[in-house]
């Protein structure tokens, strides 16, 4: 198919765009400004739905957008209306940011033309190629989930100007801190262009998580200033720390949402292709945003491929995570774990060895998709998270759901031979309850949102010590701050993928709010200056712990089987006594301890979880010429384990037997 976008030459530039149902198109040339439209061009159609035009005489920074005109029958799927200004699909930089105005939504005939609402497209020349290397991150490393406005508004140490942006990550003393933490790679949450929806600016509220896009590759004036340079440049910088970048990317839908949505862009090039419908014509909505992107469209299938392309040939990045994922695998409606789509970007050459990430659920038919993706995708592990709060919460009968989550989730992941987990294990993400939060509210508190607290989850599997939100009882946040840490030991001891959100290692709070999309001030900015430098102490200790140990960070499934050239199991499961776990002990609700013993290349490691309230002294399986030590804290040697405690012991060699034995 003929490139679309606006292809800058040395002579001028060729704009394209596609629709199989409009029958005019035009080009808008606007000043240098983009307020004063100057050119209306109309494309020539050069088949199969491509429209095209060369303009001799331009150059890059042209500022620019599309028009398309056909039938104007919304209940068949058609929006055609010239006088709506629609931002190119392919575009790689837009003038200013996307804002709602119930104007854009008008019916034909009923507005005026859209354009002064409208942000430009600005026509960029093609950037010389990232030099190809193999992503950073590794399965089994830690993944660092940053919102990348709220990570740096507050930090004062990162100049003023630079905040919350893009490039302020690549400021040292944020460079630093992630290599503090052990980071494999961070994920940003959205950077490309999104718009609010439209219940937000009556309220005074806007979207500042950035999952509700307009077009897939232009990134967000506010968050990136600089284009994709700014992108690019911050990639190096994290790659040159052994850094890779993970971009959360929204395929599933777009800010046009439903009937009485906006229209921007592909609604009014296409609306009956871009979106799917329903068997009554009404915009299928899988998403819960109003529509859903048709994935299974050969146009939109290449301009999903372009869009990660574009991202790894002209910014260099790792990978990629996809909201709501089985979208992007649905054919006619129905997931397909060998949909073109996900097989294409498995085999792209471009593409095949990016780190790919699926949140595997949508609210469509089937939609829950945990375990189903092909190799290699990883994807979110919402048992992980669900079950390991259930466990820390008290919950009876949770011991044997705690095993098999630290073991990697084979229950999910080793269907069809599989012997890797590919699992991304999560206690919090930005979707729901900080750490913190979680054991500080047993409910949501989302009144700020100005939806009388009806939006979030319901059941956030938390709970309060005794009091809801702030409290002055010492022994109230003592418990508290042992839970975190709890949580934290818990994920970093747990087999695959890890993955942190940006400030749990400190103890950020969002007030109990569970849904803070539209909380762009101080409940979602991270409050560097009041954060619990402790805690993040012991993150940083456990991931240097998880990093050294690499029975740990393995990504295969522990069998208790010896593995090749072994004689010990990989892991024994152990009460509290030291006795192998039976059946019955298994079954009792009411444990709540277990000991995980795992087997290295000449040592063992001991993770030992007490879940219970009470403290208890551990017996570990002894072996001569070896004794047992802390792994973290010296203080955890020979004393009884606190309740709600986990403690990491590792075996050593005793002095001088290392030596008998070379004798």
């Amino acid at each position: 198919m003929s490139t679309l976008g606006a292809t800058v030459t040395r002579d001028g530039i060729r704009f394209a765009a596609w629709s199989q149902t409009a029958r005019r198109l035009w080009v808008s040339i606007f000043d240098e400004r983009g307020k004063r439209e100057i050119e209306r061009l109309e494309l020539r159609p050069e088949g199969e739905g491509v429209h095209a035009l060369f303009v001799a005489g331009l150059g890059p920074g042209t500022r620019y957008g599309f028009r398309a005109d056909g039938d104007y029958a919304p209940e068949r799927g058609l929006w055609f209306d010239p006088a709506k200004l629609l931002t190119d699909p392919y575009a790689v930089e837009i003038d200013r940011p996307y804002a709602y105005d119930w104007r854009l939504a008008q019916r034909r005939g009923e507005g005026a033309d859209t354009a002064p609402l409208m942000p430009k497209a600005i026509a960029a020349a093609p950037l010389k190629r990232v030099p190809a290397s193999p992503p950073l991150f590794q399965p089994g490393g830690l993944i660092y989930e940053i919102p990348v406005r709220a990570f740096t508004m507050l930090h004062p140490d990162v100049p003023e100007k630079l905040r919350g942006t893009v490039a302020a990550l690549a400021h040292p003393v944020v460079v630093e801190h992630l290599k503090k933490l052990g980071v494999g790679a961070v994920e940003l949450m959205p950077v490309t262009a999104s718009i609010d929806e439209r219940h937000l600016p009556p309220l005074g509220l806007r979207n500042v998580w950035g999952y509700n896009p307009v077009t897939f590759m232009a990134l967000d004036p506010r968050l990136a200033p600089g284009g994709i340079m700014e992108l690019r440049n911050t990639v190096a910088v994290l790659r040159q720390a052994g850094i890779g970048v993970i971009l959360d990317l929204v395929f599933n839908h777009t800010g046009e949402s439903d009937r009485l949505g906006p229209t921007l862009s592909l609604r009014g090039f296409d609306n009956q292709a871009y979106y799917r419908h329903t068997s009554d014509g009404r915009l299928a909505n899988d998403t819960g945003t109003g529509n859903t992107v048709a994935c299974d469209h050969p146009v939109v299938r290449e301009m999903v491929l372009d869009t990660l392309r574009h991202f790894v040939r002209d910014a260099g990045v790792d990978g990629f995570r996809f909201d709501l994922a089985p979208i992007l695998g649905r054919v006619e409606g129905t997931f397909d774990a060998e949909a073109p789509l996900l097989k294409a970007m498995r085999e792209d050459a471009l593409l095949a060895d990016r780190v790919l990430i699926a949140e595997p659920w949508d609210i469509g038919p089937d939609g829950y998709q945990l375990g189903n993706f092909p190799p290699p995708f990883l994807e979110w592990n919402d048992k992980y998270r669900d079950e390991i709060r259930r466990f820390w919460r008290g919950d009876a009968g949770m011991v044997g759901a705690l095993a098999t989550r630290l073991a990697g989730s084979s229950d999910v992941f080793a269907a069809k031979g599989q012997n890797a987990s590919r699992t991304v294990n999560f206690i919090a993400a930005h979707d729901g309850m900080t750490l913190a939060d979680i054991v500080r509210y047993e409910r949501k508190h989302n009144e700020a949102n100005g939806e009388q607290n009806r939006d979030g989850h319901n059941e956030n599997l938390s709970w309060n010590n005794g009091v809801e939100g702030d409290a002055v009882d010492p022994a109230v946040a003592a418990a508290r701050l042992n839970d975190q840490r709890a949580l934290l030991a818990t994920l970093f001891a747990s087999r695959g993928t890890i993955m942190l959100t940006a400030g749990d290692e400190f103890g950020r709070t969002q007030q109990g709010n569970n849904n803070a999309f539209a909380q762009d001030n101080e409940i979602t900015w991270l409050d560097w200056a009041g954060r619990d430098k402790a805690l993040e102490r012991y993150t940083a200790l456990l991931s240097t712990l998880r990093r050294a140990i690499s029975a740990l960070s393995d990504t295969g499934f522990l069998t208790g089987q010896p593995p090749a050239g072994s004689e010990m199991p990989d892991v024994t499961w152990l009460t509290e006594t030291g006795a192998p776990l039976d059946e019955q002990s298994w079954q009792d609700p009411q444990r709540h301890r277990l000991v995980m013993v795992l087997s290295g290349e000449d040592h063992r490691f001991a993770v030992i979880i007490n879940g219970d309230r009470r403290a208890c002294m551990v017996t570990l399986p002894e072996r001569e010429g070896f004794f047992w030590t802390a792994a973290v804290d010296a203080a955890d040697i020979s004393r009884p384990v606190s309740g709600r405690t986990v403690i990491f012991m590792i075996e050593r060699v005793q002095a001088g037997t290392r030596e008998k034995r070379n004798g």
